[in-house]
């Protein structure tokens, strides 16, 4: 997957807005406010930041040499993980909904 797969995806989600909060040259998708992916435009690989429960990032991490503690994240909640063609759109849509359903399950109730 390249960037904007990754961003056409995404977007296809409820309630989930873009912006760039940070700098121009990172991408944050947000559902209802709150951050659930990051992705750098400029890195090469490409690279992005999902939310995962901590025992899963831990077994991810073991398994898999592109996933990485979360880069200027909180890294028991967050990984990283490089797009370097080795891994599958299947297992990135995985970690992708994986972040997304987190944070919405954190919501309130009436916004979820």
């Amino acid at each position: 997957m390249n960037i904007d797969e990754i961003r056409e995806y995404r977007l296809a989600k409820a309630d989930v807005e873009e912006c760039f909060p940070f700098d121009e040259e990172t991408l944050v998708f947000k559902v209802m406010g709150k951050m659930f992916l990051l992705a750098g435009l400029n890195d090469s690989p490409v690279q992005i930041n999902v939310k995962c429960d901590p025992d899963r990032a831990i077994e991810l991490r073991d398994e898999y040499a592109q996933v990485l503690p979360g880069y200027h994240m909180n890294k028991k909640h967050w990984n990283t993980i490089v797009i370097d063609g080795l891994l599958g759109a299947r297992f990135l849509k995985q970690q992708i909904d994986h972040s997304y359903e987190l944070v919405r399950a954190s919501l309130p109730k009436k916004y979820r």
